[in-house]
């Protein structure tokens, strides 16, 4: 009897998942489906409301590709600074994250702490409201039209949260690690190369994956701070097919597709880590 009521538990509980997850998973697959369908689609035919198009085609990729439209002429160089800013925006808020989190948690240096909760008290202010006075702020220092701005910007948005997570990760290491490399004479950058960074690795891809997919996908402030079309990122090209009455759609959604896959691979590929990493900082031993 037991079995069979904790069967039907089972199946009960299946059920409501199912129930829940296929809606979720229409509502998420359904905008990418169109995305696919207007890219492989001829001008026009995409907006014809037909699931499929009658002569799916390549012909926008090679377009995009071979940057044959006036709002493509700097395709490659726009996806190039893309990577550029991204990359860099990972590597500084890791460096900047990772030192903190070991000079609050494992080193114990005075204030930081109130440091720590003052950096996190920035996100009860919505980025968009501080996109205004970044921009003050960048001309002040000349590095507007720059891609030092939005870098040093993004890094600015990325870091409080990064050092949160790893700092509630690094408490929950054992701290008779530290005392063991201590008494074998370790110096505080010994112990923060040979224990504290290996120990810390799942958690250092979750946060650095979180600030490249960041940088990958932000427009407001790319589109603020960068005014030249050979140093804006991609993302604002796309913004720019909007401008005009006759946007070609077809281009429009081939770009966004390409410029999706980069950021799903690197979700699929460090998705152990990215959990793994971030329930570790999630909740303090």
């Amino acid at each position: 009897m037991s079995g069979g009521k904790l069967n039907w538990t089972t199946v009960t509980t299946e059920a409501k998942l199912l129930l829940i997850g296929i809606p979720v998973l229409l509502w998420t697959i359904i905008p990418v489906y169109h995305l696919v369908l207007f890219a492989i689609s001829p001008k026009d035919e995409g907006t014809t409301g037909k699931l499929w198009p009658d002569h799916p085609t390549l012909k926008n990729f090679e377009n995009v590709f071979g940057q044959k439209h006036f709002y493509l002429d700097h395709f490659w160089l726009q996806l190039g600074n893309s990577v550029l800013i991204a990359v860099a925006v990972a590597a500084i808020t890791l460096f900047v994250a990772t030192s903190a989190a070991f000079a609050i948690s494992r080193l114990k240096v005075r204030g930081g702490r109130t440091v720590m909760n003052l950096a996190l008290f920035t996100y009860f202010i919505p980025a968009a409201f501080l996109a205004v006075p970044m921009y003050k702020t960048m001309g002040n220092y000349g590095l507007l039209n720059s891609q030092w701005s939005l870098i040093l910007a993004m890094v600015t948005i990325a870091s409080p949260y990064c050092i949160w997570v790893l700092k509630q990760a690094s408490d929950k290491l054992p701290p008779e690690l530290d005392e063991a490399a201590r008494m074998d004479g370790a110096s505080p950058l010994q112990l923060f190369r040979l224990v504290y960074l290996p120990l810390m690795v799942p958690s250092l891809v979750a946060v650095g994956t979180y600030a490249l997919l960041l940088a990958w996908n932000e427009y407001l402030y790319a589109f603020l701070l960068l005014s030249n079309d050979r140093s804006v990122t991609l993302a604002v090209t796309l913004g720019n097919f909007l401008s005009a009455d006759d946007s070609p759609w077809e281009l429009l959604m081939a770009t966004g597709l390409i410029y999706a896959l980069p950021p799903a691979a690197i979700y699929y590929a460090f998705k152990r880590y990215m959990v793994s990493g971030l329930t570790a900082g999630a909740v303090k031993s």
